[in-house]
């Protein structure tokens, strides 16, 4: 015979009850071994949560103390005749300093006062790209048949000028190389 849908639906409920009942009444009532292991899961995340963020601060702080002191010792080794760059690129050579300023030669006869703080790092002067090319011009040189005499004479000139003086050409202006 046809159950009506009121009596179905009331049969399934009832079903589903007896299905979920048991499930409910375990998940109410945890056991002892079980509150254990919650309480120790939370009492280790306050410390573990201090943890993690206290070693990479820890870290940090003593990264950043390092830079400070080569920082620090570095400004305290400039002396006269240093060749420096300071924060904002620009190049000097150090001409007097007292305890907390520092001038530079920037140009032939140009001083300029700076910070001594403002000093980023020494300059080197003879790098190994330096010493490679002079080894590629030795190789080359002993190649290279007898020179000329403009050539003797050029390289007579570049070896008497002074280690302060600049060497370099400068390019005509784009208004003469327009005009020829």
């Amino acid at each position: 015979m046809a159950e009506s849908p009121s009596t179905w639906l009331a049969h399934w409920k009832r079903y589903i009850r007896t299905i979920r009942a048991p499930r409910l009444v375990a998940r109410a009532v945890p056991t002892a071994s079980a509150e254990r292991s919650i309480m120790s899961l939370e009492s280790l995340f306050l410390p573990l949560l201090i943890v993690l963020l206290a070693v990479p601060m820890f870290l940090q702080a003593r990264k950043q103390k390092r830079t400070m002191q080569e920082q620090q010792k570095l400004q305290n080794s400039l002396e006269a005749g240093d060749r420096v760059m300071t924060t904002s690129g620009l190049f000097g050579t150090v001409v007097a300093s007292t305890d907390d300023t520092i001038d530079l030669e920037v140009a032939p006869g140009v001083t300029t006062t700076w910070v001594r703080a403002a000093v980023r790092e020494k300059v080197v002067t003879d790098t190994a790209e330096d010493t490679a090319v002079d080894a590629d011009t030795d190789t080359e040189q002993e190649a290279a048949p007898v020179a000329t005499e403009t050539e003797a004479k050029d390289e007579k000139d570049t070896a008497e000028v002074p280690a302060s003086q600049s060497t370099a050409e400068v390019a005509e202006p784009i208004e003469k190389q327009k005009t020829s």
